[in-house]
């Protein structure tokens, strides 16, 4: 239900796609149909191609027995408890403890699916033992790694650097499976992949598509079982610095130096609509099942959240700096954190944050100012929390009641630039990707540290 009355002092009507950025106020006309042509797996989207405004060419004509929307929802749900019905009765023999099992799940789901649901696991969590953390390096990542993400299974981890490269990793033998390299630039177009830095990779939730941005503003789609090339995006203006893919579904969200937000539809593999507000470089993103992302506008020092359905956007201020990353902790709360080193818990119906940590980093001897705060990490729906810099450790951290607090619960020793950090959604390991730089420069240059990847496990307390 939406409630205009408290959130109608930062609600922004947004145009279409065509109008420049400042321009929110005017609807776009409703475009007919046109008939889809058939895309071959060597084609290359354009979000500004020829017809460049024309996004009636996202859609295809709907067919006369294609299923209602009442049937597909039902099918679906069906689909869903048959496949948590199979999930708990593997886990235990006992009908009845097994259909305790399901509804607790489903409840949960309901929950999620509202935004409401935050599982208290926090306090549960051992401070890690140091000597147990996994350290992954290869010849490939050269230069400091600027981003890693799990696969939905937890069994495999991809990472991507400055060098151009993405590396496919197995979690289960702790080593590297293989790797696209760079592409040399004087290659001819037929030769797919990276040949500028990759700032950002996203995976699916089913684990079908993999995708990858780079500085030459390119997104490449990727088989992630094969590591074989399927289709590239173009479209940006800048560099391609944020990926995510809406949960549940196969529609991909991107961001870029270019201020904008766009979307594409791999099931189609079509570009969708652009999106405009943001006055400086988008510097991250993120979104869960909801048709909502949330982004970080870098130096223009606020934080959007577009509603898709609804073309509007809400407006959030509070940082003192340029905000370098934003998670979502639910549908309603996310955090952030940025160059002033305060790490901030927002609501989604709240103009300011609901928490504040300053200096949570410490202060700088170099310089006297608070720890740059480059990543941040949510165990999304629970109340755990993790932030990186390079102050030499990843701190963890538990939400508050009400998301009114943030205490910090442990520290592990990290020496370099924490460039990206993610929990696996099992909450049994927190993956970092290390480097002697800052993913979006040069500003700083740890000399003492080496570009890898930690993977740190996580082990809960025994019950009493």
């Amino acid at each position: 239900m939406r409630q205009n009355n408290l959130i109608m002092s930062f609600f922004i009507k947004k145009g279409h796609s065509g109008f420049k950025r400042n321009s929110f106020n005017s609807k776009p006309e409703k475009q007919q149909p046109k008939e889809k042509k058939k895309r071959s797996y060597e084609d290359e989207i354009s979000s500004h191609s020829e017809d460049e405004n024309d996004d009636s060419k996202v859609y295809s004509d709907v067919e006369e027995d294609e299923e209602t929307v009442q049937e597909k929802r039902l099918r679906i749900a069906k689909e869903h408890i048959r496949h948590i019905e199979t999930q708990e009765l593997r886990r235990t023999e006992d009908a009845d403890v097994a259909k305790s099992l399901i509804a607790h799940r489903l409840k949960e789901d309901i929950l999620e699916k509202a935004g409401k649901l935050c599982r208290t696991v926090a306090d549960l969590y051992n401070s890690p033992d140091v000597t147990q953390i996994k350290h992954l390096r290869c010849k490939d990542h050269k230069r400091p790694i600027t981003c890693v993400v799990v696969s939905p299974d937890c069994q495999t981890l991809y990472s991507s650097s400055k060098d151009c490269s993405i590396v496919k990793w197995s979690l289960t033998e702790m080593k590297k499976v293989t790797c696209l390299k760079r592409i040399d630039k004087k290659s001819p177009a037929s030769v797919k992949g990276h040949r500028s830095a990759v700032q950002c990779l996203s995976i699916s939730s089913d684990g079908k598509f993999l995708a990858s941005g780079d500085l030459d503003k390119d997104i490449h789609i990727w088989n992630p079982v094969t590591m074989e090339w399927l289709y590239t995006f173009r479209g940006h203006r800048g560099g391609v610095t944020g990926l995510v893919f809406q949960k549940g579904t196969n529609i991909l969200y991107s961001v870029s130096m270019d201020r904008a937000l766009k979307v594409w539809n791999l099931n189609e593999m079509a570009f969708v609509e652009n999106f405009f507000g943001h006055q400086d470089t988008i510097t991250s993103i993120d979104t869960m099942t909801k048709e909502r992302v949330t982004t970080s506008g870098g130096r223009d020092g606020s934080i959007r959240i577009w509603k898709i359905q609804e073309d509007s956007q809400l407006l959030f201020n509070g940082h003192g700096g340029s905000i370098d990353c934003v998670r979502l902790v639910n549908e309603d709360h996310f955090v952030s954190c940025g160059d002033d080193g305060t790490l901030s818990l927002w609501g989604c119906m709240k103009k300011k944050p609901l928490c504040i940590v300053t200096a949570a980093h410490g202060v700088s001897a170099i310089n006297n100012e608070p720890n740059w705060i480059s990543a941040v990490a949510t165990l999304q729906n629970t109340d755990l929390v993790a932030s990186g810099s390079r102050d030499g450790f990843i701190r963890v951290w538990k939400c508050g009641d009400g998301f009114r607090s943030l205490t910090e619960l442990f520290s592990i020793p990290a020496i370099g630039f924490i460039n990206s950090l993610n929990f696996s959604s099992d909450g049994k390991m927190l993956i970092a990707g290390v480097g002697q730089e800052h993913r979006l420069g040069r500003w700083w240059r740890e000399a003492s540290a080496k570009n890898e990847i930690l993977i740190i496990p996580l082990t809960q307390k025994e019950p009493c």
